[in-house]
């Protein structure tokens, strides 16, 4: 007589993921950088709806500039996928979902063939200036007073 099936393994439980929190004074730290150079945080707390297109974009020249200019400074960045967009790639299985985000029709397990739509960016090195002990990183841009 032939054995009864075995019933089949349970499915192993997805790996549990870590979270920790965040320190907020590296963050804090790139928002000051980002406002140093370019008034970043200047430009979003502006109410620029009465603005015109042209005084707006004026003002995002000086934005991008600036913080492009601090971007540069304090970090080195490339591209995730050194293909040029619009370029045919093929993904392949297993690929790495935090590198890739596979948009449109996904279906199966790959190898997945499509079109680069962007690029992506990673962060390859970090050279953010040191911390003053005991300076309130809250305070992206201090409060300026001129006196008379």
């Amino acid at each position: 007589p032939a054995e009864p099936a075995k019933p089949a393994a349970p499915e192993p439980a997805p790996p549990r993921v870590s979270l920790t929190d965040a320190a907020p004074d590296a963050a804090l730290q790139l928002l000051a950088l980002f406002q140093r150079e370019g008034r970043f945080v200047d430009f979003l707390m502006e109410d620029v709806s009465a603005f015109t297109d042209a005084d707006i974009g004026a003002a995002a020249r000086v934005v991008h500039d600036g913080c492009k200019r601090a971007l540069d400074t304090h970090f080195s960045v490339e591209p995730v996928r050194s293909d040029e967009e619009g370029a045919s790639v093929e993904i392949a299985a297993g690929y790495d979902a935090h590198a890739l985000r596979l948009t449109g029709n996904v279906v199966g397990e790959g190898p997945y063939r499509g079109t680069l739509a962007h690029r992506g960016w990673k962060v390859t090195d970090v050279h953010l200036p040191k911390l003053v002990a005991g300076h309130d990183s809250r305070v992206l841009a201090p409060a300026e007073v001129e006196l008379a």
